[in-house]
């Protein structure tokens, strides 16, 4: 009965923290339109048939690829930053983890020292000048009674999954931005192609002119025309070595490197087969993405830290003892008259502390706000960038199956007109007029075929491209 009235003595004296709680809530699927997979099947798109795979670059077969990309990720200094901070993460949880356990350490204190003459001491010790000695063993073991040691050993772990989950959301986006980059090269020689046959028939085109005008059969108008196309040519092609350049010098900061050695010609645009991937906002897109599960994680690091707040405003029980020998005099410190010892209960209790934890309870719960909400807009960024590459690779595959009708009706015409030029029905002139639109088409053909596989990558990268938050266990984390 003693006992349990003091209990309730103790606890009715802690601190109060009544009032003060988080206000934020966490998202619900529903609320962004996150659905089954198979619930909104659509035949624009082939299904997914299996989680993307971890190596999803690998799919594309382009062997330049797969060197550029495994570089990247070995030697870029990103990646390191996000591996030290794992690694700092851990060795907090490692930290937090050893809290809870029973401390236990030696000591030993050697004084030459004067006691003084108007204290404690009586005489003859008081007014001398004496040697002291104490070699000893303390050991101290916190009774996590209110769950102190737990919470915070929950948050330390919270945080060292989110430093995990965002390693690996660093290596996703370097990969993404990599293929990206290689695509994008790839694009600008295929345009560069089309560039420099543009300025060889719009050559033959202002010689075929010069030959008319040399006839009598044209005007310098029209010799001055076809004179004018020339530099815009050249311009594009100037332009388009710009941007190769500029791609390069993406891959070599991508890859760590100062010059990229890429083969001599890199891999046919129209070589490359797009991965089929499904059409869907898929129910576990919130597990897919490692920066989703990195805020998630972070959420329950910071709900564990309000936790952790609150068992401050109960008592702190320890159970400490210390076991050792103690002497006046470095002679007798190792005699058996020497020998002390203590064991008890320590108990410490916040009773008034001018509301300072209560201000700490409060700076926890808003860092736990802050945190749902982080992940609140996380996730409808993540749902509003799967939908908006869902509709740019339906609407670039309608625009494709456009492009190929006018691309075939073009070349229909050019055929045409070649053949009529062999027959001696029409002129070449005639015959490099349709060859520009013909040119016209395959530029946009390049640029279509270019955004298919951009829109690609970025829908990997959005799905999470290949992350399983399976990855982030709690031995992994510690």
């Amino acid at each position: 009965m003693a006992l349990s009235a003091t209990a309730l003595l103790v606890l009715s004296a802690c601190a109060n923290f009544s009032g003060i709680s988080s206000s934020a809530k966490l998202i619900e699927p529903k609320a962004v339109g996150l659905a089954p997979q198979a619930s909104q099947a659509s035949a624009d798109l082939p299904p997914l048939a299996a989680p993307l795979d971890a190596q999803w670059w690998l799919a594309y077969q382009d062997s330049q690829l797969n060197t550029l990309i495994t570089q990247a990720l070995d030697s870029h200094p990103s990646l390191r930053v996000a591996q030290a901070r794992l690694a700092r993460a851990q060795a907090v949880s490692q930290h937090a983890e050893s809290n809870g356990a029973p401390q236990v350490n030696g000591s030993l204190d050697m004084t030459h020292q004067r006691f003084t003459a108007t204290g404690m001491y009586p005489p003859p010790l008081a007014g001398s000048v004496n040697d002291t000695g104490t070699l000893q063993a303390n050991a101290s073991w916190e009774l996590d009674f209110f769950g102190k040691n737990r919470s915070a050993l929950d948050t330390a772990l919270g945080q060292a999954r989110a430093a995990q989950a965002d390693a690996q959301a660093a290596r996703m986006l370097l990969a993404s931005n990599v293929a990206r980059t290689y695509f994008a090269l790839q694009r600008v020689n295929a345009q560069l192609a089309v560039a420099e046959r543009t300025l060889a028939q719009r050559t033959q085109s202002k010689a075929l002119v010069q030959d008319r005008v040399n006839a009598g059969l044209d005007t310098q108008l029209e010799l001055q025309q076809s004179d004018s196309a020339l530099p815009e040519a050249r311009f594009q092609i100037e332009v388009l070595k710009e941007q190769q350049a500029l791609q390069l010098n993406m891959l070599a900061a991508l890859t760590s490197q100062q010059n990229v050695p890429l083969a001599p010609t890199l891999t046919a645009q129209a070589a490359i087969e797009p991965i089929a991937l499904s059409q869907t906002i898929p129910l576990d897109l919130l597990g897919r993405r490692a920066d989703i599960a990195a805020a998630r994680w972070r959420v329950e690091a910071a709900s564990s830290d309000v936790a952790n707040a609150k068992t401050l405003f109960y008592p702190n029980v320890n159970l400490v003892g210390f076991a050792g020998l103690s002497s006046i005099g470095f002679d007798k410190l190792l005699k058996n008259e020497s020998q002390q010892w203590g064991v008890g209960p320590a108990i410490r209790l916040p009773i008034f502390e001018a509301g300072r934890l209560r201000a700490n309870l409060k700076g926890k719960a808003a860092d736990l706000d802050a945190a749902i909400e982080s992940y609140n807009a996380l996730v409808i960024d993540a749902v509003r960038d799967v939908a908006d590459q869902l509709a740019s690779a339906k609407a670039i595959q309608r625009q494709r199956v456009e492009q190929a009708a006018a691309q075939a009706s073009a070349e229909a015409a050019y055929a045409i007109a070649t053949q009529r030029y062999k027959a001696g029905l029409g002129t070449y002139l005639n015959v490099l007029s349709a060859e520009t639109a013909v040119l016209a088409q395959r530029r946009q053909a390049v640029d279509l075929n270019a955004r298919v596989l951009d829109t690609q990558i970025q829908l990997i990268r959005a799905l999470g491209g290949g992350y399983s938050a399976e990855a982030d266990s709690l031995h992994a984390a510690r």
